[in-house]
């Protein structure tokens, strides 16, 4: 199954109406290499799509990171933008000027973060890393 069909898939199975403007909306999603957030969306998609409501760009992104497919990014303004999730243990590059989310992987700290959640009596289950920063294209700007 193609990501298109599985998040629309999912959408649908969590009650959402699949119309043509949510289609839309994981159209730009799945198409693109930066974190948005939800008025960039709606900014894309509302010239082919008029009538849409930016509530409906909130509420389908709001599901599709409930649905475990959009990460939230946290960004050095302090605003929080989302990219789609990759399978797998992975970490993540954000450019800081344009939003490039670039996701890398081969780093295993499991070991020292274990060591450290122990140490403060904390039971680990998750960890991810974001990285900040500026992509090859911003920095010849």
């Amino acid at each position: 199954m193609q990501a298109k069909e599985l998040w629309l898939s999912k959408l649908k199975e969590n009650g959402m109406r699949l119309t043509a403007q949510r289609q839309a909306i994981v159209d730009i999603l799945l198409a693109s290499e930066r974190a948005l957030d939800a008025v960039e969306v709606y900014d894309l998609t509302r010239h082919n799509y008029p009538s849409l409501g930016i509530v409906t760009v909130y509420r389908t992104m709001e599901c599709l990171e409930h649905l475990g497919l959009l990460q939230k990014v946290h960004l050095t303004t302090g605003c929080n933008k989302f990219v789609k999730l990759k399978e797998g243990h992975q970490h993540l590059l954000i450019c800081t000027n344009c939003g490039r989310a670039i996701y890398f992987e081969g780093l295993n700290f499991e070991n020292e973060f274990t060591q450290i959640a122990q140490n403060n009596s904390f039971l680990l289950q998750e960890h991810w890393i974001q990285l900040n920063g500026l992509c090859p294209h911003c920095q010849k700007l």
